[in-house]
């Protein structure tokens, strides 16, 4: 029984039926065993490994027959999620297979179309947040954030990256926050790019928002500019003992000024984020070991972005091989270097030497390796 149950299912979520799954389904199931085997139920069929179905079985060790679980796989099929996409699913919240389709799961759907979404975005929307999707009130937080980010996308793009959007209460402390951000001189458009980048700002306390823009002023950055939105993207979150920290931190890992210190931030504020472990490293391989000024990396934070061992190292290994052989000007800027593509890199400092140096391309192979040679090669 459980083999033909089985195979209806397989069936139905392998074809994606556009019609009344559930119906299909109550007429091709029989009879439930008067000893349903849950976690059998939920290899043979919802596709968990044994092991994710023993751990979801301990959610659902109420359920007596497969009909409701059929049910909502059924409408879960008919939404047109994968048999991938169900297991997945299951395993991220078992109690799904206990919604009502006809009380719950349908009636928000149904609404949920009324804004716009397809069938498509809907399937989206209940793989990254399956239990949120069974409470009603995702519907008007749906209508709020569809508006807010302007485009069903960049709504679930934030969606994919925050859930908890769809289950924080708008009146505190999402809308706000929104508020406080246009007090603060940001258009719609400039909150919702900036809530796109990093939409947990949305739920943080109110008060943490104050003190992210505090920060900001504190570098001498005027609300509403650019920088000011680059900024909150870079340092969201950060408490002030904790900004506070991270600049000192940056100050005296680099050896800047204060005004250095100010000019690196400003331009990248993602440099906030970085760990001690990898700033130190940037330094030691930026500031000890190519001997660039720790002035001159001030002005072209963006370095700090770069992978030392992938890009910055591999490439310096060259430019000093080039300069060391007279190949290469003396005085070209290392950060021209750092920062082009790989192929504007390679087309301009390393192809133009295959005569003279041919296994240049060989050893800088190596080097984005980490398996950097004592000395490049001439031929």
């Amino acid at each position: 029984m459980l083999r033909l149950r089985s195979c209806v299912l397989t069936h139905l979520l392998s074809s994606h039926p556009a019609a009344s799954p559930l119906h299909r389904l109550h007429s091709a199931a029989a009879s439930p065993s008067s000893a349903f085997a849950v976690e059998q139920y939920l290899v043979d069929t919802c596709g968990l490994t044994r092991a994710q179905a023993l751990k979801a079985s301990t959610k659902l060790s109420h359920l007596k027959s497969p009909t409701n679980p059929d049910a909502v796989l059924a409408y879960l099929a008919g939404l047109g999620l994968s048999s991938a996409d169900i297991a997945a699913l299951v395993d991220k919240d078992p109690e799904f297979l206990c919604a009502g389709v006809e009380r719950n799961l349908a009636p928000t759907v149904v609404q949920l179309t009324g804004l716009g979404l397809s069938h498509s975005q809907i399937a989206c929307l209940v793989s990254l947040a399956p239990a949120k999707i069974r409470r009603r009130s995702v519907v008007s937080r749906t209508h709020y954030y569809l508006s807010f980010f302007g485009s069903s996308q960049s709504f679930l793009q934030a969606i994919k990256r925050c859930p908890r959007l769809l289950s924080a209460d708008l009146e505190n402390p999402v809308k706000p926050n929104v508020a406080f951000l246009q007090g603060c001189g940001l258009g719609a458009c400039d909150i919702s790019n900036t809530c796109l980048a990093r939409p947990s700002m949305l739920l943080t306390n109110p008060e943490r928002l104050k003190a992210m823009v505090a920060n900001a002023e504190s570098l001498g950055v005027p609300r509403g500019s650019g920088m000011f939105r680059l900024l909150l993207r870079g340092g969201g979150l950060l408490s002030e003992e904790n900004f506070a920290a991270r600049m000192e931190n940056l100050k005296n890992t680099f050896r800047w000024s204060d005004a250095e210190l100010i000019t690196a931030v400003s331009k990248n504020p993602m440099v906030l984020k970085r760990s001690k472990e990898t700033l130190e490293r940037s330094s030691k391989l930026l500031i000890s070991e190519i001997g660039l000024e720790p002035a001159y990396v001030a002005r072209r934070p963006s370095m700090l972005n770069y992978s030392l061992e992938g890009r910055i190292r591999p490439r310096y290994h060259v430019l000093k091989f080039l300069k060391g052989n007279g190949l290469l000007d003396r005085d070209r800027d290392y950060y021209s270097a750092f920062k082009v593509t790989e192929k504007v890199f390679v087309d301009k400092y390393i192809c133009p030497h295959n005569e003279v140096a041919p296994h240049l391309v060989e050893d800088y192979a190596a080097a984005c390796r980490g398996q950097v040679p004592t000395n490049f090669r001439f031929a």
